[in-house]
């Protein structure tokens, strides 16, 4: 699987020098909605990293945020958030990352999230220990949640905003800290890592935690994550170190 993994961790870095350069520049908005901004340069981006895999690996598929490539029932997908963190990255707020995932027969075998403006690339191989920078991690070992640091999302409808306030006010007043910082690709890989204890989402897409999914059990942590039988394609997620006692009624 390294010859995919390589693939993966050359089109993040390309994708992420692209990014750099164009940060704080002007930029061309495709959309814009109540709680999200869709971006020029998130296709542009997603058409750079679908090239340089697919020219490679042409019988695989991708499944990305700003469109699909190639047969979709395809042994191999790659699963691609060109930009997490879109909003962010408009307002010139150097939070955002790439997200790449290769799923073979539905399971992340191979995951890489890179933020560009840290030069912070984690990556990870099924059956294998993760690594950031080249360096191996593993989760944080707290069990209280008095002394976790976590990341409760706020989705992008009112529904899912409305479900998640009373979470994130629970959660305000037991753990030590709650972050709402934009990019949940980025908070998967956090809590991968130790930063946060937990991450908990009650509406989010494959392409925003495909791969993060993959870095947190190689590093030790859980993953509960379940369809949401009344949003097409959307999860609800609670990604954790494994040991931290959130409470049962999340």
């Amino acid at each position: 699987m390294t010859q995919y993994l390589d693939a993966a961790l050359s089109a993040a870095r390309a994708a992420g020098e692209s990014l750099r350069k164009n940060f704080q520049q002007p930029l061309r908005i495709n959309s814009a909605e109540a709680h999200d901004i869709k971006l020029e340069i998130d296709v542009q981006t997603q058409e750079l990293i679908a090239d340089l895999l697919l020219s490679e690996f042409p019988q695989h598929a991708l499944y990305g945020e700003e469109g699909i490539v190639g047969d979709q029932s395809a042994t191999y997908q790659w699963v691609v958030d060109p930009i997490d963190g879109t909003v962010n990255y408009y307002y010139g707020i150097p939070h955002f990352c790439i997200s790449i995932a290769l799923r073979r027969d539905k399971e992340v075998i191979v995951g890489v999230i890179y933020d560009p403006m840290r030069d912070e690339m984690w990556s990870g191989l099924k059956g294998a220990a993760p690594t950031l920078n080249g360096k191996s991690f593993r989760v944080s070992t707290r069990t209280a949640l008095s002394e976790a640091v976590l990341s409760v999302g706020l989705s992008k409808t009112g529904h899912t905003i409305s479900a998640a306030l009373p979470v994130l006010q629970d959660m305000v007043k037991r753990a030590r800290k709650c972050r709402l910082l934009g990019s949940a690709a980025l908070d998967m890989a956090y809590v991968a890592c130790g930063r946060f204890d937990a991450y908990i989402e009650q509406s989010i897409s494959l392409w925003d935690v495909a791969a993060g999914t993959l870095l947190v059990e190689t590093a030790g942590g859980k993953i509960e994550m379940q369809p949401r039988t009344d949003m097409k394609d959307k999860y609800s997620i609670i990604a954790s170190n494994g040991v931290i006692e959130l409470g049962s009624d999340l």
